[in-house]
């Protein structure tokens, strides 16, 4: 202790003692109890080494975060900000892994520490971070706390992985399926949800498309079962193309196991933000893939063929083959959305040979309900109109223009007429002198 307390000089103890409290999730503030306790006994090692109750000053809004990052740990934020103002004396935590997991954050705060002569204190003992030893010692504490990190990633991603593989991992089951008391996947005991799934599926088989599908099951008045993520509640509503889409696309639906249908992507965008999605991949690329794995609505191998069928009615892109390079008068393709809904406006050719254009709101009764378009109108108007607005921006260019190419023409001409002037005219064949 004597040597501990060499290092706690008159300076320290005129500043504040930071405790600093985190637990991962809030499992483990509800279960690990023993754990809180012991950080938050802390405070009491704070009093031990000179400092007076009122100079303790308990951090502990990052209960339930994890020390991964600290974009989202406004307790570490906070704590950060006083060392750097010189408020902070000693920082106390049970472990290097409760300030951080992640080597920037740490060394930042050691850095920080050093500057405005901060301690730093654990289970194990005191430290100066501007002492090289010190420095040292905590440079390899936080190297292995987040070495410590990717095991726990790795043995958890492992053991989800070989329990995926078994075709025993738990997963979100969509509607029409449901765990049973040994964790099995079974079809729903509701025989009108099971009877509205299967015609779906016996539609798809007879019309070959999934937006035909919609429009006869609205002919029928027919309605389709929905239940969101999470949730056990089952609602019924009216049949959407989404809804249709998701029947026919669920592998769940046809038996099979299937885990890693996603992957997450992350990039850097121009501004420098972490930009994250998730991406659909193939079906070659599936982690893990078990067909008859439960009973299904369809057999696997009409699974594959409906897939196919979907994948022959979808349009590719202009030069992936496919269809027709598009056509027509209209300057404005692609371009127009709706100020109703937002959607993108489709163009429709009508007249005398079809060359008139007109745009049309049609997105909503494509893939949602029949009904009436959201509106309609001409597209010579509004060609004309938006070729009015783009003369009229291009006016003072075209201007600016047209004297240059003046001037050009004009001082290219008084060049030529200067070089006929001085050019010599020829002796005539035969001519004497004299």
């Amino acid at each position: 202790m004597t040597d501990l307390l060499t290092k706690v000089s008159a300076a320290h103890l005129s500043r504040d003692a930071y405790v600093y409290v985190r637990q991962s999730t809030l499992t483990q503030v509800k279960e690990h109890t023993e754990s809180l306790e012991r950080q938050y006994e802390l405070a009491d090692r704070a009093m031990t080494l000179g400092w007076s109750p009122r100079q303790v000053v308990i951090v502990d809004e990052d209960l339930g975060r994890s020390g991964a990052e600290s974009s989202a740990r406004a307790g570490f934020k906070a704590l950060v900000a006083d060392v750097g103002l010189g408020k902070v004396g000693v920082i106390l935590g049970i472990e290097v892994s409760r300030l951080a997991r992640n080597n920037a954050d740490w060394y930042q705060l050691l850095d920080l520490c050093a500057l405005t002569d901060t301690l730093i204190a654990d289970g194990d003992g005191l430290y100066h971070p501007a002492d090289f030893n010190d420095r040292l010692v905590l440079g390899l504490k936080g190297t292995m706390s987040e070495a410590e990190l990717h095991l726990i990633r790795h043995r958890l991603t492992a053991g989800l992985l070989h329990k995926a593989a078994k075709g025993e991992l738990r997963q979100g089951l969509p509607v029409g399926f449901d765990y049973d008391e040994a964790d099995a996947v079974v079809m729903s005991p509701d025989e009108a949800v099971r009877e509205a799934i299967a015609t779906v599926f016996r539609r798809f088989e007879e019309l070959g498309s999934a937006r035909q599908v919609m429009l006869s099951m609205h002919g029928d008045g027919l309605l389709v079962p929905r239940r969101d993520n999470g949730s056990a509640r089952v609602r019924w509503a009216k049949p959407s193309y989404p809804a249709v889409h998701d029947y026919l696309t669920n592998p769940v639906y046809a038996g099979a196991f299937v885990f890693g249908r996603t992957r997450v992507e992350k990039r850097v965008d121009g501004s420098g933000r972490l930009v994250v999605r998730t991406r659909q991949v193939p079906r070659s690329e599936w982690s893990v893939l078990i067909p008859d794995h439960h009973a299904g609505f369809i057999s696997w191998e009409r699974y594959v063929a409906n897939q196919d069928a979907l994948r022959a009615n979808w349009r590719p892109p202009r030069g992936e083959g496919g269809g027709a390079v598009r056509e027509g008068a209209s300057m404005l393709q692609g371009l127009v959305r709706c100020g109703l809904c937002g959607r993108k406006m489709q163009v429709a050719y009508t007249g005398r040979g079809g060359t008139t254009p007109r745009y049309l709101c049609g997105a909503a009764r494509a893939l949602f309900q029949p009904g009436p378009a959201c509106q309609s109108m001409g597209g010579r108007r509004l060609d004309a109109r938006v070729l009015e607005e783009v003369f009229k921006v291009l006016e003072p260019a075209a201007l600016v223009a047209s004297a240059q190419a003046l001037a050009q023409a004009e001082a290219q001409y008084a060049q030529c007429a200067f070089r006929r002037f001085r050019t010599p005219v020829p002796a005539e064949s035969g001519h004497r002198s004299g």
